[in-house]
């Protein structure tokens, strides 16, 4: 995974800063999975469940959904449509898989073809997620928006993105950065009730 002249990469985490108040981004992670500096930014956030089974929008692939088994919403651009990640083992790119960057002691990460069949990549799924939506940046909007303070940058790991409990990814990502970012993670949810 490597760097962009900006730091942004595909593979990193976008961490939201308690001041981006903004409701469709608000303490979410943002898994980046295409950078361009011309193009843009694309990402899915991995820290939004929603009450939807993966079985009721696509039971072909619930048996290989890790938990919870529950579609994620990916972002507030395209909730119409599907996306999923899976985590894969070896440097082996199965059909109907296309790796995201670099590898992990755990794996890699990458996009599944959801038209395709299940078989196809199932023997080899370690973990399974699917997310209706993506996040999406215009050429240099991302950038700025880390400038203004909007979001804090920061390392990925393979786990991140199939969280069993997508509900403390936000303060459990922070924390394991140390520093200023590890007492940020502590940052209450409603400060005006504290």
């Amino acid at each position: 995974m490597e760097d962009g002249i900006d730091g942004i990469a595909v593979g990193r985490l976008l961490v939201a800063t308690p001041l981006l108040d903004d409701p469709n981004f608000r303490r979410s992670v943002v898994l980046l999975m295409e950078h361009d500096s011309a193009e843009g930014t694309i990402g899915v956030i991995l820290n939004r469940p929603t009450d939807v089974s993966v079985d009721q929008v696509l039971p072909p692939w619930a048996e290989l959904a890790s938990g919870p088994p529950v579609l994620f919403e990916g972002g507030p651009v395209a909730l119409d449509s599907a996306l999923a990640l899976a985590l894969m083992p070896g440097a082996d790119e199965p059909l109907g898989w296309r790796a995201l960057g670099g590898g992990f002691a755990a794996g890699r990460i990458g996009v599944v073809d959801l038209d395709m069949p299940p078989a196809l990549v199932a023997a080899d799924v370690l973990r399974f997620r699917v997310f209706a939506g993506y996040a999406g940046w215009g050429a240099g909007q991302l950038q700025a928006e880390i400038e203004e303070g909007a979001w804090y940058l920061v390392p990925g790991e393979p786990g991140d993105a199939f969280a069993a409990d997508p509900e403390r990814l936000w303060p459990d990502v922070l924390r394991r950065q140390g520093g200023e970012l590890a007492f940020v993670s502590t940052f209450p949810d409603d400060p005006t009730l504290n």
